[in-house]
């Protein structure tokens, strides 16, 4: 378990905004029921996957204060700790200009009364592409709750385990020790492979986040298919929920189609084409709308 020296740092943020939403949201193998005030993550590092932190995210006022430190290993260097604070603040999306976001939602009649529930809601994403990968073999044909488990169970085996806060958070398997796995309780053995490969991947660089970021979206997705076991739905995944893009709309999520249809008004499911001309209005955050819709729409007063 890391008990090295933790390192601060701070992180401003724009607009309203409320850690405790980011940290309950239920995303991925996240499952907070409540919230201590502190957001706790475990991961490996975006600039060396080989290379597992902890961090706890506290919140005062219009600063995220964050506390890193090695979750195994030696004590982190500065460059290190700098290349945390920018991975968590993508994944509890405080690199965009919140405030318009704010303002773009305020404006808007439908959205409006959503965003009211919880001005303070942004998406919290997965640690990394790497994370998502590993995640969709994880929870492809299974319950999120036994995916979770699963997740558990690899990390605290194979991972590592890091208390932040009080409480032991547990950061994925590193590429190496993805690749030194023989079997994994609970997992198919044909999805053994296909860890494997997405370490490969990693190793190669291929899932690394700048990369993914700077290819048009649907190129980053026809690349991430030709992974084993990561087809059309995971690799939208990997993309829109790890990659940290504000502004690339998820035409195809069908619980998106299920809240637009409910909200707007439709008599149908809308179809494709129809979300992506109602998301026009959502520009510069056609990723951050509809997963606000699909988080917040039934908490809305009827």
């Amino acid at each position: 378990m890391g008990t090295s020296t933790a390192s601060t740092r701070s992180l401003p943020v724009t607009g309203p905004y409320d850690l405790g939403e980011v940290a309950t949201m239920g995303f991925g193998h996240r499952d907070e029921r409540s919230y201590d005030g502190v957001m706790r993550l475990a991961f490996c590092l975006d600039t060396d996957l080989e290379r597992q932190v902890g961090v706890e995210v506290r919140q005062e006022g219009d600063r995220l204060d964050l506390l890193v430190r090695p979750a195994a290993g030696p004590s982190l260097s500065d460059a290190e700790v700098d290349a945390a604070a920018r991975q968590v603040a993508r994944v509890v999306s405080a690199d965009h200009d919140g405030a318009a976001f704010h303002a773009l939602c305020a404006a808007d009649p439908v959205l409006a009364p959503v965003h009211a529930v919880a001005p303070g809601f942004r998406p919290a994403l997965f640690y990394s592409p790497y994370e998502a990968a590993v995640w969709s073999v994880l929870s492809a044909r299974r319950a999120r709750a036994q995916a979770i488990t699963l997740r558990r169970r690899l990390s605290q085996a194979d991972g590592a385990v890091v208390a932040l806060a009080g409480v032991e958070a547990e950061a994925l398997p590193t590429p190496s020790a993805l690749l030194r796995l023989e079997s994994v309780p609970g997992l198919p053995a044909d999805r053994l492979p296909r860890l494997h490969a997405i370490a490969e991947a990693a190793q190669r660089g291929e899932l690394d986040v700048d990369a993914l970021r700077a290819l048009p979206p649907e190129e980053a997705e026809q690349r991430l298919q030709r992974l084993p076991g990561i087809g059309p739905f995971y690799a939208s995944l990997v993309v829109l929920r790890a990659c940290g893009h504000a502004d690339v709309m998820p035409a195809g999520e069908s619980h998106v189609r299920d809240a637009v249809e409910e909200l707007y008004g439709f008599d149908h499911p809308p179809t494709p084409a129809e979300l992506l001309a109602l998301g026009e209005a959502w520009r510069p955050y056609r990723t951050w709308v509809p997963v606000m819709l699909r988080a917040l729409a039934g908490r809305v007063a009827r």
